[in-house]
């Protein structure tokens, strides 16, 4: 790390400068301020908040199709002449190694950040090149990988000289419109491992703020690099920049940093340089990391429901909010913004309403806090449907289910006994709503035409109450059904909009029928006579009860044949065909059904994959997270078959402990929350060791019979977990 100043810490670039003493040798011939005087913060001109503001559509959209930006493009200065090649530069390093003088790497680093065009000197891979294109950023990426490998293991004095330098190149560009090179600059600027250091933070802040506040060409220009760089390397920008705002937020040394008063532009900053780099991981396919590689956990410790006031009330005012940039949000801050929304909106309406009772003088009734429903278990389907249009009103609040004719209070296990035995019935096969695909293992919605279309917003109903009651559906559907789901994300106030519609390619059928898609990706790419070989027409045909029935893709499609012109229509229409347009009734009441629930505009804060794992939960086990959260009733965590169990659990493939997952739970994914959120209990058994386990799915608890042996408890448990029915309800 960088030595400290006096007071142990560097606030400002004043105070940082006093820690980095000016060095004469070598630079003599630099230019250079007239004096080295820093500005505080305070003094430093207000830029402009940063705004992209979701509801606004102001998110950093680049056109990646584009290969040159129609903005004016400033003549390039003339740069100094290159100090040293990369082979020069290493031999330099080597010989260090023997000779123990920094003198030559030192110069170097000295002259290199001295300003932006000496940047440029040393790493444009052409100086006399302009670059100007988005596609090549024309930096020797190989070489500042090097020159910053080597940075980290050099003296202070020559790590302080090239934070020096990087000051006075600040300063000196800050202001005025930006060259290509000066792009180039902030681009290897940011690649500084040396701002992983706190002690440096004052100086990346500076850097953040003028490549925030850069124009949207701009912007354009540093995405389409950022999207080149290494995996490893675009990784290290985006954990060092969710560093500094954690920092920031919740320092471990606030002496380090100046008053959050002083620096409010700090964390805006950082998060439009994060959206930039968000929107490059985006245009890359597949992305360079996971989208989750961007949350930042120590945003679930903040006031989330002031972030998102503050994005509602003031979207159209400079104040910022992390909202604006959902990206950063994990999925399971998302749901508490959801749910919290809906618990004050329930709120709101229960408040109203026994104010309207105590002024009529009637006695209140708290069944208005709940969505309270009652059916018969032989007409599930129909007693829900027509329990949930009475109470359309009702459909935010917690929810609670009776079954008629039967004793017993809801402390959770009968919702959750309902939601399953509910979508059970309506995915059969029997029933006809869904087509279950074996290929890809999911359920597409059924293109029979039929006269009422309300079952279908029923399973959208069902999908927003297990959201709002944190209930995991066992229900796969393929990720182009979220994508659909949020578009768009909040309900149209004209009706003639149409919803659920959605851009669908080839790669979004082949999630559903991998094999019909396979087949038009070789249509696609097809190197004979297309007309001739596959004598096709823009027509298809589908099979409803038993009827053949045929479709055109666009008017007079009988008629027209598909070609090696025209076969790339042909596929998008086919495939929108499938996707949008043949189920468009079905998919619509689905829309409106799930939007009755989650009418909030918090679900712009989602990504479609988001949405998924909110309903259905996440794939990704982590069974020591379970072992370590279980409870248990009638065993102690040290008894011998608890042993015996964990011992044999850890030990099986990922298919048995999914297996298990669902025979306990009625779902072999995992809540938002995490293995915790489960509550699984393993319940002692008195039967006979003979026997099974058994498992009372509506409360995730599991009964095991004190078994001798770890083999024959892994015997029966096998047994019990790969023959289970349904949804092993009991």
């Amino acid at each position: 790390g960088l030595d400290r100043g006096a007071k142990g810490q560097i606030s400002t670039f004043s105070s940082f400068i006093s820690a980095v003493s000016p060095k004469k040798e070598a630079a003599e011939n630099r230019s250079s301020p007239a004096h080295l005087v820093f500005p505080n913060i305070k003094n430093v001109r207000e830029q402009p908040p940063i705004c992209l503001d979701v509801r606004q559509k102001q998110r950093t959209s680049m056109d990646a199709s584009s290969s040159e930006m129609k903005a004016p493009v400033l003549p390039e200065p003339i740069l100094p002449i290159q100090p040293k090649t990369v082979k020069d530069f290493q031999e330099d390093v080597e010989k260090v190694k023997s000779s123990g003088d920094w003198k030559a790497v030192h110069d170097f680093y000295l002259t290199t950040f001295d300003s932006f065009p000496e940047l440029n000197a040393a790493f444009k891979k052409d100086a006399t090149a302009s670059f100007n294109t988005i596609e090549d950023s024309g930096i020797n990426g190989k070489f500042v990988n090097a020159v910053y490998d080597t940075l980290l293991n050099t003296p202070q004095d020559v790590q302080k000289t090239v934070l020096k330098g990087i000051i006075n190149s600040l300063l000196r560009e800050w202001k005025g419109p930006r060259t290509k090179d000066d792009l180039r600059a902030y681009f290897i600027l940011l690649q500084n491992p040396q701002f992983n250091n706190t002690s440096t933070y004052v100086i990346y802040a500076h850097l953040l703020r003028q490549i925030a506040t850069l124009v949207e060409a701009d912007h354009h220009f540093l995405v389409h690099w950022f999207k080149k760089l290494s995996q490893k390397r675009f990784k290290q920008l985006v954990e060092r920049l969710l560093q500094f705002i954690s920092l920031r937020l919740f320092p471990a040394k606030p002496e380090e940093f100046p008053p959050i008063t002083k620096c409010s532009w700090w964390i805006p900053s950082a998060a439009k340089v994060l959206a930039l780099l968000n929107t490059a991981n985006n245009l890359v396919h597949p992305p360079l990391i996971p989208y989750t590689d961007f949350y930042n956990s120590t945003l679930d410790h903040i006031d989330l429901m002031e972030e998102y006031h503050t994005w509602q009330n003031f979207g159209n005012s400079h104040r910022f909010s992390f909202c604006q940039y959902p990206f950063v949000i994990s999925v399971a801050a998302k749901k508490i913004i959801i749910q919290r929304d809906s618990e004050q909106q329930m709120i709101n309406i229960a408040r109203q309403s026994l104010v309207d009772k105590v002024s009529r003088r009637q006695r209140p009734d708290m069944n208005i806090l709940f969505l309270n429903m009652k059916v018969r278990r032989t007409h599930l389907v129909s007693d829900s449907l027509d329990e949930l249009t009475r109470k359309r009103a009702d459909l935010k609040k917690k929810l609670k289910v009776t079954f008629v004719g039967e004793a017993g209070l809801d402390m959770g296990g009968l919702t959750k006994e309902w939601f399953l035995l509910l979508i059970r019935q309506i995915f059969h096969p029997d029933y006809g709503m869904f087509t279950y695909h074996k290929d890809s293992h999911c359920h597409w919605f059924s293109s029979f035409k039929c006269d009422n279309y309300s079952e279908f917003r029923l399973v959208g109903i069902l999908m927003g109450l297990a959201v709002y009651n944190s209930i995991t559906l066992d229900i796969r559907f393929p990720p182009c059904c979220y994508k659909k789901l949020l578009s768009p994300p909040i309900i149209p106030s004209d009706q003639n909009i149409p919803v659920g519609i959605c851009n669908v390619t080839v790669d979004d059928l082949c999630q559903i029928m991998p094999e019909l898609a396979h087949g038009l990706s070789e249509l696609l790419s097809h190197e004979g006579n297309v007309e001739e070989d596959f004598y096709s027409t823009f027509q298809v045909f589908q099979e409803e009860f038993g009827i053949i029935k045929s479709y055109n893709l666009k008017p007079g499609g009988d008629k027209i044949s598909v070609t090696n012109q025209n076969r790339k229509e042909y596929v998008q229409l086919y495939t929108d065909f499938l996707l949008n347009k043949s189920i468009y009734k079905q998919f619509a009441a689905f829309y409106y059904g799930f939007h009755s629930v989650c009418a909030s505009n918090a679900l712009m804060l989602l990504r479609p994959e988001e949405v998924e794992i909110l309903v259905c939960g996440s794939p990704d086990l982590d069974m020591h997270a379970l072992q370590r959260s279980t409870q248990y009733d009638g065993y102690a965590k040290t008894d011998l078959t608890i042993k015996y169990f964990w011992d044999v659990v850890l030990g099986f493939p990922l298919d048995l402990q999914k297996k298990l997952l669902h025979f306990t739970t009625g779902s072999d994914r995992v809540p938002v929350g995490g293995m915790a959120d489960l509550n699984f209990k393993i319940s002692k058994n008195e039967t006979s060791t003979n026997c099974l386990p058994v498992a009372h799915t509506c409360f995730n608890q599991l009964c095991l019979p004190p078994y001798k042996s770890k083999k024959d408890l892994k015997q029966k448990l096998i047994i019990g977990i790969s023959n289970s029915e349904g949804f092993g309800l009991e």
